[in-house]
């Protein structure tokens, strides 16, 4: 299934895009799309046989804003340096045991909802990532194998950074990673179940319609089931908990200089193959 919600920030509704691509509208079926819900066989049963049954009002797309596809996240865990050809292109050595930082929940935004250039900004980048989004309590995971049975499904998460906020201003990564806009998520959750192989998406980022990035998960150093497992050992991961596996070849700051980092009034599209695409403008905060 792919799960979404609509209408203006802070008020939107659970909605369905159905196998023709029709919008429906889920809000006499469930509250809303978090963490409880996904933790629910029997609240995603009835979406099932309510979309099944065809009895799911459809919703008019004219001008109607998608938010993120989740409500509530609980965290926001990251993987940094996660792709063989992006630390090629930074020039990294591909760290022994998976990187991770956080972005707070606050920096969500749909996906086509305004991107802020932070004030003083020089070096804001661009970032395609997978999202995993955790559907059953993940603690101590044993194995790779049973990580993915705790994965409610998969989004489209554009990680957002600041480099000079993140590697020269002296601490952790954190100032560089959470400034207001940060984190487009969406358009859809696509359910676990449509996504057999997550190590076999295809990742694209235009800016002003210029291709930057075009990887693929097959590239992770550490794959989606090991992060899973990985993360597990050292936080319990909830349902509503996303994670943001990192990106690909082809940000700003591994180009050439001068590094083409983001600008008010750029335009950043992405998508990855089937969990739909993105679209943002920037602007200054």
């Amino acid at each position: 299934m792919k799960l979404l919600r609509v209408g203006t920030a802070g008020a939107e509704t659970p909605a369905l895009l159905d196998g023709e691509g029709v919008l429906r509208d889920l809000s006499g079926v469930v509250p809303d799309v978090d963490g409880a819900l996904l933790a629910d066989a029997d609240a995603l049963g009835r979406i099932r046989a309510a979309a099944e049954a065809g009895t799911l009002p459809a919703l008019d797309p004219t001008g109607l804003r998608i938010g993120p596809p989740l409500a509530r996240i609980g965290k926001i865990v990251c993987i940094g340096l996660n792709y063989h050809d992006h630390a090629r292109e930074t020039g990294a050595q591909p760290p022994a045991e998976p990187v991770i930082f956080f972005k707070a929940a606050d920096t969500v935004v749909g996906p086509n909802d305004t991107v802020l250039v932070p004030r003083g900004s020089v070096q804001t980048d661009w970032e395609v990532e997978l999202a995993v989004v955790i559907g059953r309590t993940a603690r101590y995971v044993e194995s790779a194998e049973a990580a993915l049975g705790h994965v409610a499904g998969y989004a489209i998460s554009h990680d957002v950074s600041e480099r000079e906020f993140q590697l020269e201003r002296g601490g952790t990564w954190d100032k560089g990673k959470n400034c207001e806009t940060f984190n487009p998520l969406g358009p859809w959750l696509v359910t676990a179940d449509e996504v057999p192989d997550p190590q076999n998406l295809s990742l694209k980022l235009w800016v002003n319609g210029e291709l930057k990035q075009d990887g693929t998960t097959a590239e992770q150093i550490f794959p989606v089931a090991e992060v899973v497992r990985y993360v597990s050992q050292f936080m319990t991961l909830y349902p509503g908990d996303v994670i943001n596996t990192g990106t690909p070849a082809g940000v700003a700051l591994g180009a050439p200089d001068p590094k083409p980092f983001l600008r008010a009034g750029d335009v950043v599209e992405l998508e990855i193959g089937g969990l739909g695409r993105q679209r943002q403008e920037l602007k200054d905060a």
